[in-house]
């Protein structure tokens, strides 16, 4: 009973207001930019915690909408919308899932603890394993329909259309069916085209998907099985990366590494470019490490876990490869440490006003380990001469109240098949719909 009342009086403790940890020494913009600011290390046996617990939105509210645009919802009522594909003839696919069961990841007292911040931020409900069809026939900016596209899948990510298959990357497995236009229901069993890393572990369990412009490839950015390796580098085979597959085949190949966990994947249409949003790592103290967006090299190695931002050493790392370290590349623009950048957009398409035009849209999910809390927002960034130039602007904000609790958290970004950006709201069980404003 003492044991029982000891550890409610701890997690009272840690999941109060406060949070844990010490606060940002730097405002978020120092590391937003091609040269973040990167100040010493802070480790401490309880790292920063602050949470926004989930509230979800009441009837009526919506973000605030940046200048020149306006916000609605586009579908409300969703299970846990994570991730956004627009089909060719504009209907919108939109996963409902989450996280699968892994016994063997976050054991442990912390393990515990981080466990329970996850079910208070809304991160922790089951995962609905389900693909939803949204339309919006009559063209007003709302889903009038929706129906269940494909359902029995194991936390389904990422979405790419090739020809007439239909190809989602599980957790575990990407996996294609037969798909014609306009068809509402797709009753045949996926065929297994590659198995992905999973298992028990399964740290980062999301495996976001891109197709190449001409259908040849398909790209899979795969997350680490750890925050910095502390489960053992042996777990981390193939992690932390971006594959190659061929669609035909399922042959694949690690395209690039050292990413420790690239979600948001999407083509600079005027360079060619690969481009990744990257979630980086925790437990460094608030103002590190800034998540970034960079453009994904063939071969390149990202530092992760050995080194952050180049040849920034991380000492946590049990066996250090000074080799690896020697040869890592600086990521292109940083994203603000913590913020949680996970969807990525190219504009190509976009009817938004000229000055959301030329760039890349960010999903900014929002963070545990920074205080103040940083993300919880979309951003735009411009693009010139195929690189990110000049600070982010704000498109989407409010998704925290005054009182601190998230009433939503965007994830995945994309365009409409009428140039409106969507964003999934997996906390506020929404797709929100941004169009220029009306004079």
């Amino acid at each position: 009973m003492r044991s029982s009342l000891l550890r409610r009086i701890v997690v009272a403790a840690a999941l109060g207001t406060t949070g844990c940890g010490s606060a940002a020494r730097l405002p978020l913009a120092e590391g937003i930019g091609p040269r973040p600011a990167l100040p010493p290390p802070e480790t401490s046996l309880i790292p920063v915690v602050k949470i926004a617990p989930a509230r979800g939105w009441a009837a009526g509210e919506r973000p605030t909408a940046g200048d020149g645009l306006a916000v609605a919802p586009f579908a409300t009522g969703l299970d846990h919308p994570r991730w956004l594909y627009v089909l060719p003839n504009g209907d919108v696919l939109v996963a409902e899932t989450n996280g699968p069961k892994r016994p063997d990841d976050n054991r442990g007292l912390k393990g515990w603890f981080f466990k329970r911040f996850q079910k208070k931020a809304g991160s922790a409900v089951p995962s609905a394993n389900r693909i939803t069809l949204l339309r919006d026939a009559d063209g007003d900016g709302v889903a009038e329909t929706r129906s269940v596209l494909l359902d029995s899948l194991y936390s389904p990510f990422g979405m790419a259309l090739i020809g007439d298959r239909l190809y989602v990357a599980n957790s575990d497995a990407l996996v294609r069916v037969p798909y014609a236009a306009g068809e509402t229901r797709i009753a045949a069993r996926p065929e297994t085209v590659t198995v992905l890393p999973g298992g028990k572990l399964n740290h980062h369990w999301t495996k976001s998907l891109l197709a190449s412009p001409d259908g040849s490839r398909l790209y899979v950015g795969v997350g680490s099985n750890s925050n910095v390796a502390e489960n053992g580098i042996d777990k981390e085979t193939d992690r932390a990366a971006v594959w190659e597959i061929d669609p035909r085949t399922g042959a694949h190949r690690v395209l690039a590494s050292g990413l420790r966990n690239p979600v948001g994947l999407a083509w600079d249409p005027d360079r060619g470019a690969l481009w990744a949003a990257v979630n980086e790592r925790d437990e460094l103290g608030s103002d590190l490490v800034p998540d970034y967006m960079t453009a994904v090299k063939d071969g390149g190695f990202y530092g992760w876990p050995y080194s952050y931002w180049g040849q920034h050493v991380d000492t946590r790392v049990r066996r250090p490869r000074p080799d690896l370290v020697a040869r890592a590349l600086v990521p292109d623009y940083g994203l603000g440490a913590h913020t949680g950048s996970l969807g990525l957009a190219s504009s190509r398409g976009t009817t938004l006003p000229e000055r959301y035009r030329g760039g890349m849209f960010v999903g900014q999910h929002g963070s545990w380990n920074r205080k103040p809390l940083a993300g919880y927002r979309v951003i735009f960034v411009r693009f010139a001469d195929g690189m990110p130039a000049g600070d982010p602007v704000e498109i989407l904000t409010g998704f925290v109240g005054a009182d601190g609790k998230a009433r939503g958290r965007p994830v995945g970004v994309a365009i409409d098949g009428r140039g409106a950006l969507l964003v999934a709201d997996d906390v506020g069980n929404t797709v929100w719909r941004v169009t220029g404003a009306r004079p």
